[in-house]
């Protein structure tokens, strides 16, 4: 059992999906240790995937812009990092990447508890001594957010169910925002459907004459349709391109680039359906408890599927043996075939499956003995 825990320092140096799926770990850690002050070290652009987080009292944001300044401006910011991480004394200090930041972090913070992933001879030199536990990293197929508990597991500490929730608070004034830019654009807030097609990594995008094919079911239903996506210029060009391909575009509003990750998780909250690929609006829809459809291909659902979430439905092809393959396309191409080959119709009956249990929901029927559905 760990003893004098009274500050803890938690790195999660990686991209959105991935900081938010590590919210769970800090709810369990405020349930083992009630009265510690709990801060995140991640990277600025994710602070909000976890800020109003209710067991998180502090952040030490990573500005990776840093990497554009000159050699000595980008030494003096990282040490003046390390240097604060160091005078804030913490007792344990979790390492939740196989990264070199965290582990410096855990160095330089002397506490007496250094929890992180063994190396297994990757890193700095003596990398693994700089931890006092360490926790094999599962290389087989395992959810992120078991992974991310894992690290607590190697310390004994038990974790309850209630501790695998995901958090993702979402300000008055987003919700707010969203409505404005609804109304104004005469979208139905009570019949909408949000269309996140784009990711950051573009191999992971469905055809994009069969998503429009997709859409246009979702409009024959009746719903108006909502369009987001990253400023990314490609995931803009997407969008429009997909855009143009609808035979109705009327009640059709796109704002791609144009509103804030709070934003984005006020507009699946209010929509009836969300249909994306693997992104992370499909993350902050299993905290908001949303209804989803999300298409699979390169990517693993058994690592990176919608979370503890009833009202989700993943669509993936599995007559392709090679997935998931964690490659940039097939060949290296950017386009991936068991994204490029998958039917409509499977999509399709996704969204009326997801369509229906909306309904119920909405009717106040909750499928507490339904779980996660996959459409092989």
């Amino acid at each position: 059992m760990l003893e004098g825990v009274n500050k803890i320092l938690v790195a999660k140096l990686r991209h959105h999906g991935d900081v938010l799926l590590s919210a769970p770990l800090f709810l369990a850690l405020k349930n083992h240790f009630p009265k510690a002050h709990i801060d995140a070290y991640i990277y600025k652009e994710t602070l909000p995937m976890l800020e109003g987080h209710r067991s998180i009292s502090n952040y030490i944001l990573y500005d990776r812009k840093i990497s554009k300044n000159s050699f000595i401006s980008k030494i003096k910011q990282e040490f003046k990092l390390l240097r604060r991480v160091k005078k804030a004394k913490y007792d344990l200090v979790i390492n939740l990447t196989e990264g070199d930041r965290g582990a410096l972090a855990a160095f330089v913070s002397k506490a007496k508890y250094r929890i992180g992933f063994d190396p297994e001879k990757s890193g700095f030199f003596g990398k693994k001594k700089v931890y006092t536990h360490t926790t094999r990293i599962c290389h087989g197929f395992r959810h992120t957010v078991e992974r991310h508990l894992d690290i607590l597991r190697c310390l004994k500490l038990p974790i309850n169910e209630e501790d695998k929730t995901l958090e993702f608070v979402i300000p008055n004034n987003a919700y707010q925002s969203m409505k404005s830019k609804l109304e104004e654009a005469q979208i139905n807030l009570k019949t909408f459907a949000l269309v996140h097609p784009v990711s950051r990594w573009l191999f992971k995008c469905y055809d994009e004459r069969k998503m429009a094919q997709a859409i246009c079911y979702l409009q024959d239903q009746g719903l108006d349709i909502v369009f987001t996506g990253s400023n990314d210029p490609l995931e803009i060009a997407m969008n429009q391109r997909i855009k143009e391909k609808l035979s109705d575009r009327t009640n059709v509003l796109d704002l791609s680039g144009s509103i804030s990750l709070k934003e984005l998780g006020a507009l699946i909250d209010l929509s009836q359906i969300l249909l994306c690929v693997d992104s992370v609006p499909l993350h902050i829809a299993s905290a908001l408890k949303a209804t989803v459809v999300a298409l699979f291909g390169p990517s693993s659902e058994k690592t990176w599927a919608p979370w503890l979430n009833p009202f989700a439905i993943i669509v993936k092809e599995d007559s392709f043996p090679c997935r998931p393959c964690f490659m940039p396309g097939c060949g290296g191409s950017g386009k991936s075939d068991c994204l490029v080959s998958m039917p409509v119709s499977k999509i399709t009956d996704a969204l009326s499956k997801a369509l229906q249990l909306k309904k119920r929901s909405q009717n106040s029927y909750a499928p507490k003995e339904e779980g996660l559905i996959t459409l092989s």
